[in-house]
């Protein structure tokens, strides 16, 4: 295999499908296809013109995503804005493919980034972001997981886990509103639980469905973030936060607790609350701790910092968050909100105005400019 000549084609290619109208991104991710395929194929059959070779592969590639993304967006339009309640029959080719994706060739994490990649119609960006990992990271991970299951023989489907997984990180991209697939994530999650008899699938699917019952409260007619303690808890959709507590209960009733459980139980208590006012804070920060024995994860114990601020005041949440690295996504806007409430105005608008800058999103970064501004400009 000719490396010096495969990087030397690659802008060339790239070129190309640029120049015939492809999005760039789009044309980089084809022409990773084709160039993994390229190092699966020419050992044993090189091409006699390999730029004409790439091309042709990329643009395939190309027409066999963007023929997968309309029929993904055609399901999508199919299925109704919230997901009814109630089992489902049967099991559809897309959840198969979940399953066959999460080879057990693979690492547990690369299985999920190809999952999301290939099946899930998430961006490469959208993947990073998820795992808290520079792009170009999770391009090469997902580059490898392509090379590792090239020639094999998927009749190995991978594990429950890693596919509740992937659902997990699809549902959070659809909630989050860059890409609508939340909806898509809980029909998938109904016919795992259908066909699977395993407690985490049922508390993914508590999770799902506690969450998703908020969605018409997240944002205001401008499209503004609209925190959880000032939602308009009426607008709550009250028929999925009775299924999804009542999946939780029989989930739990089993005693064998995992963190899409734990994670339920936390919303569950969220939506239990008739005001922000009366949230049980301290039974959260007890579900928290659970969770940070189950995962260990620093996104986990951020959360826990916000809930233990909320239980025991602000200046206790501040010394827990002060045991966890600032790089963590949102630790900025975290500790902006806890100095807020401990009455350290000046402070709590510079980090607002910080987080901002930091934002995943456009909306978080609106919103935290908001607060920064409020805190700037009204008296104390």
């Amino acid at each position: 295999m000719d490396e010096v000549l495969l990087r030397n084609l690659t802008p060339v290619v790239l070129g190309v499908l640029v120049r015939r109208g492809v999005d760039f991104a789009a044309a980089e991710d084809a022409v990773q296809d084709a160039l993994v395929e390229a190092w699966r194929v020419w050992p044993a059959d090189p091409p006699r013109d390999p730029r004409a070779w790439l091309v042709t592969v990329a643009w395939r590639r190309f027409l066999d995503t963007a023929r997968a993304d309309a029929a993904r967006r055609r399901r999508e339009d199919v299925v109704d804005e919230e997901p009814p309640p109630g089992p489902v029959s049967g099991v559809d080719d897309t959840l198969q493919l979940y399953f066959l994706c999460a080879h057990p060739s693979l690492t547990p994490s690369a299985a999920v980034a190809l999952t999301l990649r290939a099946v899930g119609g998430l961006t490469t960006r959208q993947i990073a972001r998820a795992y808290l990992v520079p792009e170009a990271t999770m391009a090469q991970r997902i580059s490898r997981a392509k090379r590792t299951v090239a020639g094999v023989r998927f009749d190995q489907p991978g594990d429950v886990a890693t596919v509740l997984r992937v659902l997990y990180l699809v549902f959070n991209e659809g909630y989050s509103g860059d890409v609508d697939l939340a909806a898509e994530a809980i029909r998938l999650t109904r016919q795992l639980a259908a066909a699977v008899d395993h407690p985490e699938v049922a508390g993914l699917l508590a999770l799902m469905l506690l969450h998703h019952a908020r969605r018409a409260s997240r944002t205001a007619p401008d499209g503004s973030l609209v925190p959880l303690a000032e939602q308009d808890r009426r607008r709550w959709d009250t028929g999925l936060i009775t299924e999804g507590v009542a999946i939780l209960q029989t989930a739990l009733s089993r005693d064998r607790l995992g963190e899409f459980q734990a994670q339920a139980a936390v919303a569950a208590l969220h939506a239990d609350a008739p005001t922000a006012a009366e949230t049980d804070w301290v039974q959260i920060v007890e579900w928290y701790d659970e969770l940070v024995r189950l995962t260990d994860s620093p996104v986990v114990r951020l959360n826990r910092a916000v809930a233990v601020g909320e239980a025991d005041g602000p200046r206790a949440g501040l010394a827990a968050l002060a045991a966890l690295d600032d790089t963590v996504p949102r630790h900025t806007a975290v500790a902006a909100y806890l100095h807020e409430r401990d009455g350290d105005r000046s402070t709590a608008a510079r980090l607002y105005a910080e987080a901002a800058r930091k934002a995943l999103n456009l909306a978080e970064r609106d919103h935290l400019t908001r607060q920064a501004a409020r805190l700037n400009t009204t008296p104390p």
